[in-house]
């Protein structure tokens, strides 16, 4: 008898772990945090795929503009006509705690008319954050996943070629102040708002600790009693981080995609007692015309009367009911009986949602 108790709580312990999450999946630390940079450039050396000059007037006056700090200076009145620059818009996002002289990936897009930056580099051009301040500066070539080709009034265009990114392709040249090593509580905040996951979290930390080192302050934050000092936040941290915490089971949510026809049904999903018959109807119409032929020397002429066959079809489908508190599965399991494609099961459950009978929140997107 005692063995077979062990066995139970061996395997009860063994699911309760298996559900089990890490703090740095569901929360994040209060303050830390990236910051995106956006920044305006030049792309150069493309095999004519560049800005049309005549429609995007500010490529040339950007590239005049660049010649002149170079000690380059262009006449007014030359009108420059070239295919090989585009300008672009420049992103990217600066990680938390980036030093200076730390490299960042960016993402390079036209904004003028370039049919395509293959082949490009980026000249160095400035990255600012929301305070207008520059934190980085990006160069290098740009790297293209998509393509495009164009003969005899016919054109391909695969993926995205107006836009590309540029591995590395930024030097952080300054750091983004933090109040990491300031006074006060450091704060978990839960990536997903919940009453019971936020009472779990403070548990977990408090059982990890001991006392009461965390207390709940909303469904989304925490606060964890924490030093001053630096080294000292960076290894409790580092502690609160790996300790694994049950979260809630979520709301009862059914999401549809109105454009992919993708219907995802959440756990918690229960249907109350309802009768559901779904058929489809089959309307054919088949062209059948026929020629009507005069009589030899009646003066008549020969002419094709239009007519048509009509055929109506409805597959007959079981009726199923559902049952008082009827789970997930026993939904699945009931619409893939009557063969209902993912538009026939968005009619189904909308129809379960008027009637009252769907315990979810139903959410098209």
């Amino acid at each position: 008898m005692l063995r077979r108790f062990s066995l139970i709580l061996l395997l009860a312990l063994t699911a309760h772990g298996a559900w089990a999450e890490r703090i740095k999946d569901l929360a994040t630390v209060a303050g830390v945090r990236s910051n995106q940079l956006v920044g305006y450039g030049l792309v150069v050396g493309l095999t004519g795929t560049g800005d049309q000059t005549t429609q995007t007037p500010f490529t040339v006056k950007s590239l005049k503009s660049m010649l002149s700090n170079l000690g380059v200076t262009v006449p007014p009145e030359v009108n420059l006509q070239l295919k090989n620059v585009a300008a672009v818009s420049v992103q990217a996002e600066l990680p938390p705690f980036a030093k200076p002289g730390q490299t960042i990936d960016v993402t390079v897009s036209s904004i003028g008319n370039a049919k395509s930056l293959r082949g490009g580099s980026l000249l160095m051009a400035p990255l600012k954050g929301a305070d207008g301040a520059v934190y980085a500066i990006a160069q290098g070539n740009v790297v293209v996943g998509g393509l495009g080709a164009e003969a005899g009034g016919s054109k391909v265009i695969v993926n995205v070629p107006s836009a590309g990114r540029i591995p590395n392709g930024a030097t952080v040249e300054r750091q983004v102040p933090d109040t990491f090593g300031g006074e006060g509580p450091i704060v978990l905040n839960l990536r997903q708002a919940d009453f019971t996951t936020a009472e779990r979290l403070v548990e977990a930390v408090n059982k990890a600790f001991g006392g009461d080192v965390a207390r709940a302050v909303d469904a989304t934050s925490v606060e964890v009693q924490g030093p001053a000092d630096r080294n000292q936040r960076v290894s409790l941290i580092a502690v609160l981080e790996n300790i694994e915490v049950v979260p809630a089971q979520g709301t009862a949510k059914i999401i549809v995609n109105s454009r992919t026809g993708t219907v995802v049904i959440g756990q918690n999903v229960k249907v109350g007692p309802a009768a559901v018959s779904h058929g489809n109807l089959t309307v054919t119409i088949t062209p059948d015309p026929f020629v009507s032929q005069p009589a030899p020397f009646s003066g008549g002429r020969t002419v094709a009367i239009p007519n048509a066959n009509v055929s109506v079809n409805q597959e007959k489908k079981p009726m199923f009911l559902f049952n008082p508190g009827v789970a997930l599965n026993d939904i699945v399991q009931a619409v893939n009986q009557v063969g209902a494609s993912p538009s026939d099961l968005v009619a189904i459950l909308e129809a379960l949602k008027a009637a009252g009978a769907l315990k979810a929140e139903l959410i098209v997107i």
